[in-house]
Formats: structure tokens, C-alpha cells, sequence
């Protein structure tokens, strides 16, 4: 009585492409992967290295050394 059987996951398939039609689902998917996309694509650039910065003599800062060791100021 408490099971799902694979007629009950069946009717809730067919009812839930009825409701909102294979065209919004598919859109909705591609919605879910491109955020994903992003996810990744914001995870990856965290781990790049600092660009330097400009000063106002055309020169660049050199980008700040990453070490295991922490400095304190």
C-alpha cells in the first residue's frame, strides 16, 4: 500500500508532459544546464591567479604571491 509501483511513477510521468508539454520541460533542462554552466565556470575563475592591477603610469602592480604562509600587517 505504501510502495510505488511503476504504473503509479507512469501516470505521474504522463500527467506531469501533459500539464506542461515536452517543449517547457526540455527548455527548463537547458535552463538547469546552463546553470550549472555558470556554477563551474565561477568555481574555476576563483581559482585563477590575480591579474595585476594598473597604476596611473601606464605601469602594471605585480599580482600578490600566493604561500602557505599567512602574513599579518
Amino acid at each position: 500500500m505504501g510502495g510505488l509501483s511503476i504504473w503509479h511513477i507512469l501516470v505521474v510521468a504522463v500527467l506531469v508532459v501533459l500539464l506542461f508539454g515536452r517543449g517547457k520541460i526540455s527548455e527548463l533542462m537547458g535552463d538547469v544546464a546552463k546553470g550549472i554552466k555558470s556554477f563551474r565556470k565561477g568555481l574555476s575563475e576563483d581559482d585563477a591567479p590575480a591579474k595585476p592591477k594598473p597604476i596611473a603610469d601606464g605601469t602594471a602592480e605585480p599580482a600578490p604571491q600566493k604561500t602557505g604562509e599567512q602574513q599579518h600587517s
